[in-house]
């Protein structure tokens, strides 16, 4: 079983790349949106909770999200697990490292997709997606078919761009993300589960990248 994290800045391609990871090694990716959602409508008593926390529009606690990653852990049929959106701090890190080791797993790798900030908001602000499958498309670098048929669904789609894909919200969400969430790249890098891979380069480039730390990481 292969067990990673993805940490990067909004727009770093983490998403891209995690869905890469699904299609190609098997892997589970436990996205807390996703995961939230699902409870809410399963009618079991954590989605009752769920349900009750989302209706009072309070923040759902670390502990209700540590235990929905841990009744996805249970599914022994899984390959491995891509952690998207969570750990998001260094004490939501500590809880998954408590949660894999009770659990009898492990961490393989934390992946750090590395970007410069200005390229960055160079790609995020020109980036579309398909309505009705979310493939990401880039003004510049993966151009909308001109014919409007998406290359990944193959459907006749109304292309969208997200209200805050423009540069100065997206300069308020790294702020955001380098206050909260970047602490964990020196926290894992002192686990000895850190890798680096350039985030800015083709999808294919970073998920040969990606493939690589795996790889070496699974080896050893």
């Amino acid at each position: 079983m292969t067990n990673i994290i993805l940490l990067g800045p909004p727009g770093a391609g983490k998403g891209t790349q995690a869905r890469l990871l699904v299609e190609e090694r098997g892997l589970v990716q436990l996205s807390t949106g996703d995961m939230l959602r699902e409870a809410k409508d399963s009618g079991t008593e954590m989605g009752k909770i769920v349900a009750d926390v989302m209706a009072r529009g309070d923040l759902v606690t670390d502990e209700i999200v540590i235990g929905l990653i841990e009744e996805k852990l249970a599914d022994t049929k899984a390959k491995g697990f891509i952690f998207d959106g969570f750990p998001r701090t260094l004490a939501q890190a500590d809880a998954l490292g408590a949660l894999l080791k009770r659990s009898g797993n492990q961490l393989d790798a934390v992946i750090e997709m590395r970007v410069d900030d200005e390229a960055l908001v160079q790609r995020i602000t020109a980036r579309s997606t398909c309505g009705n499958c979310g493939e990401v498309y880039n003004d510049i670098t993966k151009p909308i078919p001109a014919d409007g048929t998406c290359t990944s669904c193959g459907q006749k789609a109304e292309f969208k761009r997200r209200a805050d894909d423009n540069a100065d919200s997206l300069k308020q969400r790294l702020m955001e993300y380098y206050k909260k969430t970047s602490p964990l790249i020196g926290y894992y890098y002192a686990m000895g589960d850190l890798f680096t891979v350039d985030g800015l380069g083709e999808i294919d480039t970073v998920a040969k990248s990606i493939a690589n730390v795996l790889d070496q990481a699974t080896a050893t």
